[in-house]
């Protein structure tokens, strides 16, 4: 039998490939798969191609710059993955392949395996060297925050600052600090900061969960920017327990978010015990050095080869004590001096503290747990808290 009689049967090869491609296509879209990844290319266009394989069985992959962006971890040869998307046929090659919509990490191990990865890396380059760790600010003028303004980590950080040392400036830039594009965001917003060139130090962070919402301070681009910053920054990501790359790269890692403001922040009561010690310590010096003068000089002036010179002693005696007199005059002064300067300072803490402020007759507004200090911000229908010295009224 001649199986090419029947010439109506023959199809073209681009035929028969669009066939395929029809079948295919409208039968595996939204498919799952799990796999190992390998070949793993990222082109200069922002697409990613790679191949998806198991111990029997490999398939091409392709995603695409608008879904990668999403990906919340930097895929690696090795790496076990799930990824969903639609098969898809190439007709030029005559190859199907899967356009992938959406990847993850098949379980937390594979995250794990990935964050000691970019860690290892990293730490090769030297990003975590001691040496390179720029020394925190003291007394800083101005704090850098970035952090999700709408946070608990962010208000347990403000209410630290008020507590310690009131006269810091906050500057807040607001980010994502998880899911999709929450780590570009986050390094974009440390970026900012630096370029101020006036903020003292940056502190990065936001409060705890799991080791994928978490993720995005564990990210590349998160780790060079924060290397890169000329500003000293702290990190207080999550718990105690929690680690990530951003804690490495910093200047300074703190384990909480509140814990990163205590060691931004002096506290107002050490400076201030640190003040009284000094002058004290100092006062208490000159008079036991002034008294060893007077001792020495007394030991000199009884002294048998001083006896026999009584009239020349007691010509000079006024004049020493004149210069006494001068020498104690002038430290006195110099204490008077100190003494009010170390009353201006306390008097100037002393302003901020907000209950003396309500106690002369002003007044605190709140709306939504938000202290209103403009006018343009207040919203008349909202429930509004108003705060006297003797006590709270609420108007609905």
């Amino acid at each position: 039998m001649d199986l090419f009689t029947q010439e109506e049967n023959i199809l073209s090869v681009s035929e028969i490939t669009n066939s395929v491609k029809r079948v295919l296509e409208k039968s595996f879209k939204g498919i799952k798969i799990v796999g190992e990844i390998s070949n793993f290319k990222a082109h200069f266009s922002g697409h990613w191609y790679f191949t998806l394989k198991d111990a029997n069985a490999q398939i091409s992959c392709t995603m695409w710059k608008g879904n990668n962006t999403r990906v919340r971890f930097t895929p690696e040869d090795g790496m076990k993955i799930i990824v969903s998307g639609n098969i898809s046929v190439y007709p030029p090659r005559g190859s199907y392949q899967i356009d992938v919509r959406a990847m993850k990490a098949a379980g937390v191990g594979e995250l794990q395996a990935a964050f000691e990865r970019l860690k290892q890396s990293l730490s090769d380059e030297g990003l975590f060297d001691v040496k390179n760790k720029k020394a925190i600010t003291r007394l800083p003028k101005k704090i850098g925050i970035v952090t999700a303004i709408d946070s608990a980590a962010f208000r347990d950080m403000v209410s630290v600052a008020e507590r310690r040392f009131p006269l810091v400036e906050l500057i807040v830039a607001s980010s994502r600090v998880q899911g999709d594009g929450a780590a570009e965001n986050i390094s974009r917003n440390i970026k900012l900061l630096d370029k101020l060139g006036n903020i003292d130090t940056i502190i990065v962070g936001r409060g705890g969960g799991s080791l994928e919402d978490l993720w995005a301070f564990n990210e590349e681009i998160v780790a060079r920017t924060i290397y890169d910053a000329k500003t000293p920054i702290v990190s207080g990501v999550g718990h105690e327990i929690d680690f990530t790359i951003a804690d490495f790269a910093a200047d300074l890692r703190a384990p909480t978010p509140t814990a990163s403001m205590e060691l931004a922040t002096p506290n107002q009561e050490d400076i201030l015990n640190y003040i009284t010690d000094f002058f004290s310590n100092s006062s208490t010096n000159v008079n036991s050095i002034i008294t060893n003068f007077k001792d020495e000089i007394f030991g000199i002036t009884n002294s048998y080869g001083f006896k026999s010179h009584d009239f020349i002693i007691n010509n000079n005696m006024q004049t020493l004590d004149n210069y006494l007199f001068r020498i104690e005059n002038g430290v006195n002064q110099k204490f008077l001096k100190s003494k009010n300067e170390l009353s201006v300072l306390s008097n100037s803490i002393e302003s901020y503290n907000i209950e003396k402020i309500l106690e002369r007759g002003f007044a605190l507004v709140e709306q939504n747990c938000k202290k209103i200090t403009r006018a343009k911000d207040f919203d008349s229908s909202k429930k509004t808290k108003i705060k006297f010295y003797d006590n709270e009224i609420e108007i609905e």
